[in-house]
């Protein structure tokens, strides 16, 4: 389920490895939200660079929630998924001298990101990972579907119910569905990133976890028009573009990890009673980044001749269906990778250019954890063949979430937004939508301020919850500990 970076490299890698794969894509390929992301693939590739220095930085950065065991495969997979999508015919940008060049982004102690086109990187991936699978006879592509329904027989995860009437079985679902940052009333991301995978699995008993870390993107362009969080790529920070206040100084490390510098950007527009901080471009050599700067004109912003405003907007999940190192998760027959997932890696404050790179390590591990799984029984099939129409037999189908409101959407700025507090949250544990709630019962569990998640009524980072994660599951208590 799913053709963004995440859902293609799996389908592609296991395809490779002998599997028949049906890739169910709700739109057209090319087309997914990986399709516009602007960073690029962080990995440990530059001369006097090592995987060491990326799993500090990425440790750093997550504020003492990360599993060290993801970041670990993380940062020493990760220079593999870049040369192996080289092989695949994705054209990473190089020098004259055609060797690799490298951006640098905030929390990163050196250039280590890798991009395709500058800021287009997840255009060009996608373009070229569609076109790929498109081509592969073991793949079929479905495009114009919907999964309304996981099946599950006795526990495991057995099928999919396509536009409500449509049933295929397999002996493994993987979910790549993308995150939830639309829930937000201010969003980088588009429209349909409203979680619906997340609640499918949790509706089919899967654990969901960390779903109180959003991270808030700095720099999304402040609009009274259609253009309202278009994002700035902190590629351009990286080169260096400043962060201005009212005063026209600066008041922030534009490198800091991101959730320093939206929290101070947030400080600087209470303090100042603006909408938006100004983000200086004109130093930068903008032919670096021609999308971003065509994007931002045909706003009716020339940022080669004045500031562009800016202020942080919903941009990416941290928490998700909670998995292991192989993408599974506590449902058998189950798996799930990219901005859906919860491996651990991001912690409270993910590590710029860190998720494209998971999309391709651990869509790889899917892959080949999906091929482990036991063939599907004839009792699997039959139980759950009827599901769809009458609910009978001795499976079951796990419906997706109710339509999302606008209403919910500013209900989760207002309460869970960069700053959040008891009051708030409790009110949002009303709230008609079922992500809204378990967003609203995480970050009240949670008694501190740490990476995306900042509570007025507890400002301080309590150390001893270090590596613990808040983990919710269908008609269980929820679960705060720790992940090996």
């Amino acid at each position: 389920m799913g053709a963004g970076a995440a859902g293609l490299y799996t389908a592609i890698t296991a395809a490779r490895e002998g599997a028949s794969v049906t890739l169910i894509s709700a739109t057209e390929l090319a087309e997914s939200s990986s399709y516009w992301a602007q960073g690029g693939l962080a990995a440990a590739i530059a001369e006097g660079d090592t995987t060491a220095a990326h799993l500090a930085d990425t440790l750093t950065a997550g504020r003492g929630l990360v599993r060290t065991s993801a970041a670990r495969v993380l940062t020493e997979e990760a220079p593999a998924a870049v040369a192996n999508l080289s092989r695949l015919g994705v054209n990473f940008d190089t020098d004259a001298a055609g060797k690799l060049t490298f951006g640098l982004e905030g929390g990163h102690s050196t250039r280590r990101i890798v991009h395709a086109g500058g800021a287009a990187t997840g255009r060009r991936i996608v373009r070229q990972l569609s076109a790929v699978a498109a081509e592969d006879p073991r793949i079929e592509v479905l495009e114009g579907r919907r999964v309304t329904a996981l099946l599950t027989n006795e526990g495991r995860c057995v099928g999919v119910v396509l536009d409500g009437r449509e049933v295929m079985h397999a002996p493994a679902i993987a979910l790549a569905t993308g995150g939830a940052a639309a829930l937000w009333s201010r969003t980088t991301n588009p429209s349909a990133a409203t979680g619906a995978g997340l609640l499918l699995a949790y509706s089919a008993g899967a654990a969901l976890a960390d779903l109180e870390f959003m991270q808030f993107h700095p720099t999304a362009v402040v609009s009274a028009s259609s253009n309202d969080g278009l994002l700035v790529t902190e590629a351009i920070r990286g080169e260096g573009a400043q962060l201005l206040g009212a005063d026209g100084e600066r008041f922030v490390d534009e490198l800091a990890p991101r959730d320093e510098v939206a929290r101070a950007i947030y400080n600087e527009l209470l303090r100042s009673g603006r909408t938006a901080v100004d983000l200086d471009m004109r130093g930068v050599d903008l032919d670096l980044f021609p999308n971003v700067v065509e994007a931002l004109r045909n706003a009716g912003i020339d940022p080669a001749t004045q500031p562009v405003p800016v202020a942080p907007a919903a941009h990416y999940m941290m928490g998700g269906i909670a998995t292991d190192l192989q993408a599974r998760s506590s449902v058998p027959g189950l798996l799930a990778i990219g901005e859906c997932s919860c491996t651990g890696l991001h912690g409270a404050n993910r590590l710029a250019s860190n998720s494209l790179s998971e999309c391709f390590v651990f869509g790889a591990r899917a892959a080949r954890a999906a091929l482990d799984e036991p063939s599907l029984l004839p009792a699997d099939i039959a139980a759950t063949s009827a599901v769809p129409q009458d609910g009978a037999g001795g499976g079951q189908a796990i419906t997706g979430p109710p339509p999302l409101t606008a209403a919910s959407r500013e209900a989760l700025w207002r309460h869970a937004g960069l700053q959040r507090d008891a009051a708030g949250l409790r009110a949002l544990q009303t709230d008609p939508h079922p992500l809204a709630q378990l967003i609203a019962t995480a970050a009240l569990i949670r008694q501190e301020s740490r990476g995306g998640h900042w509570r007025r009524d507890f400002p301080d980072l309590d150390p001893s919850l270090d590596n613990q994660h808040v983990t919710l599951v269908t008609d269980q208590e929820s679960i705060f500990g720790r992940w090996a």
